[in-house]
């Protein structure tokens, strides 16, 4: 008989989305839920919650039927870069305006890469700037700043 073995990195991802799940079912139960046809605060989040834990799950009984590979190395680069990134953004959106922010945000984000270039991050960041402006300012037409009090002179 074959014995049992689990991918660990699959057991370990599948079981932080249930953990995740959980910890924010219990969160959504201490707001209203209300009914399907006249949701409340919390119905929405509750649903969300019980998808992430079910696919949780899923990805716990796969780790269970393939033997994976031991955890590696742990990309300290990728989490330095990435990480800080969307802080950055959130922290900044509102003084500098959404169009620097999430120009800095994506040439931070970039460098999370060995191979990642200083022009070619510059032109990915400009692109992604665009294009975000493109559907979110005029075509989504959303409410924000496209520049902040930062940065007028």
């Amino acid at each position: 008989m074959k014995s049992i073995g689990i991918d660990p990195v699959n057991g370990v991802c599948g079981a932080l989305l249930v953990a995740a799940g959980v910890f924010f079912a219990v969160q959504s139960l201490s707001l209203d839920l209300g009914t399907a046809l006249r949701m409340g605060p919390g119905y929405f989040p509750l649903l969300l919650s019980g998808v992430l834990v079910l696919l949780g799950i899923v990805i716990l009984v796969q780790a269970t039927r393939v033997e994976g590979e031991p955890v590696g190395e742990i990309a300290w680069r990728g989490m330095l870069f990435i990480l800080p990134a969307p802080i950055f953004f959130g922290l900044t959106v509102r003084g500098l305006g959404f169009v620097p922010a999430l120009f800095l945000t994506s040439l931070i984000a970039s460098f999370a890469s060995l191979r990642m270039k200083p022009l070619t991050a510059l032109v990915l960041s400009a692109a992604i700037t665009i294009f975000s402006l493109v559907v979110f300012s005029y075509g989504l037409k959303l409410p924000f700043e496209r520049f902040g009090p930062w940065t007028r002179f």
